[in-house]
């Protein structure tokens, strides 16, 4: 048998270590077969004729003509089940990528437009959620997240219509289309959430300027930036980021399929990760973008050369310490991770 060489020793390494996802789209984890499933199951007529004429669709040109069809998709969604499976399915997949903790985004307004209770999403998410701890001692929380494409005043009635439920979800986030939409738009949104004890993300700086970034920390008050990597354009900005120790959270190949970067190689991980930047590794919305977070981790490392152990240790460090969780579990998990790379003989850091 051949021996493994030291890129794929490395990335092994990396496959089994401990880490947090901490940027990931419920919706987004839909696979063509649960869509076709569940479309069957609750009787709803699809736009497309098999699996394989779904997938290819997956031809995205920018965000907005994958949002139409991750929206299309979603209407396959109706009860509180089918929640549970999507949920489930997912979180099945993130124990096996040896995620330890998952910080799961979902969006009430896509399911409450077509008549489905709030109560009814986070019910059938949450129970998923707490089978994992109980099945796969896998640590999930849930962030619900408003779409900017709506107005501020219907994101603070789902916000409001929420309530009951506050007690099943630990965030606030910020998602859908960016441009035309800046931080701004959400400012009294934010605000109260801050008011209920909610941890506070918003999405910036990926099709949108860099400009978007800075509004989202002031102006919002976020804790964590979900992808950023338009941050690189403002060498104020990025001299802040690295000051303050704000987590990005970036996502590869969405990045690469919704044509923010051209390719993996030209991918500015590498470049924010040298300038101090608390940089994490995401999958987004996996069933769409080739991959889940494993499969990010790989590709990344294959296509920069420049990446090696202290930089793998790096990021996913980042994800278990920018994570939401209490620090008595992320002490847990970083002697986890400690271990693995002292076992591995891979040095952890320069």
């Amino acid at each position: 048998m051949l021996e493994a060489s030291p890129r794929e020793a490395l990335i092994s390494l990396i496959e089994a270590s401990p880490k947090a996802e901490l940027h990931l789209h419920i919706e987004g984890t839909l696979e063509p077969e649960l869509i076709f499933a569940l479309a069957q199951r609750n009787a709803v007529t699809l736009p497309w004729a098999s699996v394989d004429a779904l997938r290819q669709a997956y031809a995205f040109t920018d965000l907005q003509s994958f949002l139409d069809l991750y929206y299309a998709a979603a209407s396959v969604l109706i009860h509180e089940q089918d929640f549970h499976d999507l949920a489930w399915a997912y979180l099945q997949r993130a124990a096996a990528d040896g995620i330890v903790c998952a910080e799961i985004f979902f969006d009430p307004q896509t399911h409450t437009a077509r008549g489905i209770g709030i109560g009814t999403v986070i019910a059938g998410l949450r129970s998923a959620c707490d089978r994992a701890q109980r099945e796969l001692a896998l640590h999930a929380d849930l962030i619900l997240c408003v779409l900017r494409h709506l107005s501020e005043d219907e994101g603070l009635q789902t916000l409001e219509s929420a309530l009951p439920y506050r007690e099943h979800f630990i965030g606030l986030g910020l998602d859908s289309s960016e441009r035309g939409h800046p931080p701004e738009k959400f400012e009294r949104l934010f605000r109260r959430a801050r008011e209920l004890g909610l941890h506070c993300v918003a999405h910036a700086g990926e099709e949108g300027p860099a400009a978007y970034v800075t509004s989202a920390l002031d102006v919002l008050g976020v804790e964590r930036i979900d992808h950023g990597v338009r941050s690189l354009d403002d060498p104020v900005l990025m001299q802040r980021l690295a000051r303050e120790g704000t987590p990005l959270t970036v996502c590869p190949l969405s990045n690469v399929r919704l044509c923010v970067v051209p390719e993996l190689a030209a991918h500015p991980l590498p470049a924010m990760l040298q300038a101090g930047l608390k940089i994490t590794v995401n999958s987004d919305d996996p069933a769409y973008f080739g991959g889940y977070l494993n499969t990010n981790l790989r590709e990344l490392f294959l296509a920069h050369p420049s990446l090696g152990a202290p930089q793998a240790y790096a990021l996913l460090r980042n994800s278990l310490e920018a994570s939401f969780a209490s620090a008595e579990l992320k002490q847990g998990w970083l002697t986890q991770l400690d271990a693995h790379f002292h076992a591995s003989g891979f040095r952890r850091a320069t």
